[in-house]
């Protein structure tokens, strides 16, 4: 009989993600109609882009989360196919080591920014409920909707029809 152990530093990375989740400061967890925290401020390695008067799709990521490996085309096609128009995704990466951070991000190859949370500090903050999670944040800086997991072409749909809808609103204040 073949005994099977746990992977020991994905179970460790799941073990640190939880416990930064639970000596995260008290409070609710960010909820549409919330601003989103700056990106800026939070410490993050990468190169932080820009985004005043854009929309953002902000996604938190880690490489030991399958859900979160299928995720990275269709954030990749959101980007492509609304960049010019105003959106900006960021996927957030809580990797406790900068390897598997750049490893995951080498691999994988997305088509949109990704920084990366060694710290802890941003998944915190938001109080991040699950692997995958996503903010869809409108032009203000408002977060107006988020999606805890992905489903596939279920959470593709929702998200091109929630950036649609943010898009045109910006369209009519112009």
């Amino acid at each position: 009989m073949v005994t099977r152990t746990p992977n020991p530093p994905r179970a460790l990375a799941a073990a640190a993600f939880a416990l930064a989740l639970l000596a995260a400061p008290a409070g609710a967890q960010l909820a549409p109609g919330q601003p989103f925290p700056s990106l800026a401020a939070e410490g993050l390695n990468g190169q932080v882009p820009e985004l005043g008067g854009k929309i953002a799709v902000v996604d938190f990521w880690a490489s030991w989360c399958a859900p979160c490996k299928s995720s990275f085309p269709m954030y990749s096609r959101l980007q492509r196919d609304f960049a010019g128009e105003g959106l900006v995704v960021v996927g957030v990466g809580v990797d406790d080591t900068p390897q598997a951070f750049t490893v995951f991000v080498a691999r994988l190859k997305p088509g949109f920014v990704t920084l990366h949370d060694s710290k802890h500090a941003l998944v915190a903050l938001v109080q991040v409920p699950t692997m995958p999670t996503s903010y869809v944040v409108d032009r203000t800086g408002k977060v107006r909707f988020i999606h805890a997991g992905f489903h596939g072409e279920d959470t593709e749909r929702e998200l091109r029809r929630e950036v649609q809808a943010l898009l045109a609103e910006g369209r009519k204040t112009q």
